[in-house]
């Protein structure tokens, strides 16, 4: 039993491998792009919008993935003592706890702050890029694979073929 509108190389990919390929590569293209443009890019303006903050000396108070955001500082600013989270794109991920540094922070508010290291935006502007180029990688492929779909599609239709 045959389809004789089907070759047998389509059947035994099962018709969908080129599809599915085509939807992973645009989803993959559509996160990174998102990432780049939703997070990394306002977190390098966030970032350098510090560069005239406030100075002081700070602790790190946990470490961790500081690139995600995910650690924190602890600083005198007016008088008291602030403990703040540093931003998304902050750098020194693998200090430990106890380091000293020095932070930037806004005067206004002292919870806003970032290492003074990180006030050029460098980190989260070089990850910026990083996932626009993955962005770009997957969205090419996308277009490769769309073409090749519709080539095997054309091949297998064709009066030619089975």
């Amino acid at each position: 039993m045959s389809d004789p509108g089907v070759s047998g190389a389509h059947r035994q990919n099962g018709g969908l491998r080129p599809r599915t390929s085509l939807l992973i590569s645009l989803a993959l293209a559509l996160l990174l792009g998102s990432l780049s443009a939703l997070v990394m890019f306002p977190a390098a303006q966030h970032l350098r919008s510090l560069q005239d903050g406030e100075r002081a000396r700070a602790t790190l108070r946990t470490s961790g993935s500081c690139m995600l955001g995910g650690c924190q500082v602890r600083f005198e600013a007016d008088g008291r003592t602030v403990v703040a989270n540093l931003p998304v794109g902050s750098g020194g991920g693998k200090d430990s706890v106890g380091t000293p540094l020095t932070v930037r922070y806004q005067a206004d508010d002292p919870q806003v702050v970032a290492r003074e290291e990180d006030v050029g935006g460098g980190g989260a502007a070089a990850s910026m890029v990083m996932s626009g180029a993955g962005a770009l990688l997957f969205l090419i492929i996308s277009v490769v694979v769309a073409v090749f779909a519709v080539r095997q599609q054309r091949a297998a239709s064709s009066p030619g073929a089975g």
